[in-house]
């Protein structure tokens, strides 16, 4: 039996560059953004559609039903959106592009953005947390108890796990705090449902 990660189609990447020209050639095109309601409104790619991956996760099939053949998937670095990739190819679209460098790296080679309230994208956040205990772990048990360094390894372990199974906990956490939270967080109507139909986006690329 062939196990179901082997079905899965390789990660395909996009240059930032090369999106910058589909955008411009391809009617067809859908950019879609995994990130967190507040990231996007931080900074986004002019055009696209915020999913959130957790949105995404729980309606994939919906959602896969209305895309066309041109997807490109971004995030801040590239991890989520290949989460959302290998769901989306679980669900039928195997040919999503995961861009990469993220929104960060479209807006460093001139991309169209739109720029918005500043915060701190949820990976540096987790790298400032996961950082900050780990030398609270070291320092604590050099001085306080050896106990402490429990939490360092702790952190270590996590982190660990994080890469190997591509998920993220404390990002999770995060992303429910209030400094996190836009002013509306995405909903399925207001997410998914807002997406044109396939065969809507093919009569649009005929026409053009």
């Amino acid at each position: 039996m062939t196990s179901p990660l082997l079905s899965v189609p390789a990660a395909t990447f996009l240059e930032p560059q090369e999106l910058r020209s589909w955008i411009t050639q391809h009617e067809d095109l859908t950019v879609l953004d995994v990130r967190s309601a507040a990231e996007f409104e931080t900074l986004h790619i002019r055009g696209s559609y915020n999913v959130p991956l957790p949105l995404l996760s729980e309606h994939t099939d919906e959602l896969a039903a209305r895309l066309g053949s041109r997807v490109v998937l971004v995030c801040q670095s590239g991890v989520r959106s290949e989460q959302a990739r290998q769901r989306l190819a679980g669900a039928g679209i195997g040919t999503a592009y995961v861009l990469t460098g993220g929104v960060p790296g479209f807006a460093a080679v001139g991309g169209d953005v739109v720029r918005g309230q500043v915060r701190w994208d949820l990976e540096r956040q987790v790298r400032l947390v996961a950082g900050s205990a780990v030398v609270l772990g070291l320092a604590g048990g050099r001085f306080v108890s050896p106990r402490f360094r429990l939490l360092a390894g702790a952190i270590g372990t996590g982190l660990t796990f994080s890469a190997a199974s591509n998920t993220c906990a404390m990002g999770k956490a995060l992303s429910v705090l209030p400094w996190n939270k836009a002013a509306q967080e995405p909903t399925r109507e207001a997410a998914i449902l807002q997406l044109p139909t396939r065969n809507a986006s093919a009569e649009k690329s005929r026409a053009s």
